[in-house]
């Protein structure tokens, strides 16, 4: 049995005021041309396959027509369910007799206990759901946590599964000790998103979605595939991947990764302003890339944006690198400040901003113009 695991498309998705609707489309070329070369008997898409749950138009018909090819016209079996960004209800749709072409897309809790069979291998797939919903579910006042949810719903599916046979679990979860980006919404406050790595013991292998990252957990056979590019300038060091698993009928595995590639990457360059408008310098940059720039200069700029984007169209984010000792320099001396008088503040002030002498004449002169300025503000 050969499935592919992927997960969070965030299809809609908006970084930095721009869509990424058009890189989304180049991947998912790139994904269905990697499915039809490796016919797999099944794809799994572990949720989020929107970014948001009233998803943009452009969003629908690039998911409508990225699972047409995958599911008609090159007859893959598709197990997708919802994630934390999706409408469970609008994914849902349709569900019925889409699984009659084998396209299984669970967003709701109904039929999800029970497996779906493909090449001796039962799928269990599981929508994600708050805490609450699960509760009211199995009626059990219990369930407070995802955690707790977690453990209710494999309890469910333990008292039917087959242990003799292999059996994979596709989930939409944050597993504890698994590393975060800033792309990730955060489930819940606290630690009570969390699951532990122990409720999937039961299963040959477990297909997750959410976390970002390919490598956010280590574990021998629970897995996150990562999104399909990156959507945070957290995650510019990741690589994004799909995971290629075949499975024997023991519930053995093997897995292989591969790599998509962006057409724009989404990248980080430093420097100082003058360097990076340098020919010297950008004559090396893939320059459409979509970029977060941090500025080394000190002082004012005059409009480094637009200077720079008209080598580089693609700034997402500008900023200025701060220097934590500088920073720690700053905050003493406003600390200390409170307690100095305004003529002591301005020959402070008149110290760092010039060279010369703050000579008696020009104590006489800003002592009287600070008593001046009191007096008219006491009147």
């Amino acid at each position: 049995m050969k499935f592919i695991h992927t997960a969070d498309w965030h299809l809609g998705k908006l970084v930095h005021g721009v869509y990424m609707t058009n890189e989304q489309r180049s991947l998912l070329h790139q994904f269905v041309t990697l499915v039809e070369e490796e016919k797999p008997d099944a794809v799994i898409i572990a949720g989020d396959l929107y970014d948001r749950s009233v998803p943009s138009t452009d969003a629908v018909e690039l998911l409508e027509e990225t699972l047409y090819k995958i599911n008609v016209e090159l007859q893959t079996p598709i197990l997708a369910i919802s994630g934390n960004h999706d409408s469970a209800e609008r994914l849902s749709f349709g569900s019925s007799w889409y699984r009659h072409s084998d396209l299984h897309i669970h967003g709701k809790m109904e039929d999800c206990f029970k497996p779906v069979q493909l090449n001796g291998v039962n799928f269990y797939l599981i929508p994600y759901a708050e805490p609450g919903i699960i509760r009211e579910w199995f009626d059990d006042r219990t369930v407070t946590s995802h955690d707790d949810a977690m453990k209710r719903i494999v309890n469910e599916i333990e008292a039917t599964l087959n242990p003799n046979e292999p059996n994979v679990f596709v989930g939409h979860a944050f597993v504890l000790g698994g590393k975060t980006s800033d792309s990730e919404r955060t489930l819940s406050v606290g630690g009570s998103g969390c699951v532990s790595a122990d409720n999937f013991a039961p299963f040959s292998y477990t297909a997750l979605g959410h976390l970002h990252s390919p490598d956010a957990i280590r574990h021998e056979k629970i897995r996150y595939s990562g999104s399909l590019m990156k959507y945070s300038f957290s995650e510019v060091n990741q690589r994004k991947s799909v995971s290629i698993i075949e499975m024997n009928n023991n519930g053995f595995f093997e897995i292989e990764e591969r790599i998509l590639q962006p057409e724009q990457d989404m990248r980080e360059i430093t420097g100082f302003i003058d360097e990076l408008l340098d020919p010297s310098f950008y004559q090396s940059q893939k320059l459409d890339d979509y970029l977060k720039v941090v500025l080394l200069d000190e002082g004012a700029l005059i409009d480094p944006v637009n200077k720079l984007r008209e080598v580089y169209p693609n700034i997402l984010h500008l900023e200025k690198k701060i220097d934590q000792t500088d920073l720690r320099k700053k905050y003493e001396f406003f600390s200390s400040n409170e307690r100095k008088s305004e003529l002591e503040l301005f020959k402070e002030f008149y110290g760092e901003m010039t060279t010369r002498e703050f000579t008696d004449k020009k104590h006489h002169l800003i002592a009287e113009m600070i008593d001046h300025v009191k007096q008219g503000v006491n009147k």
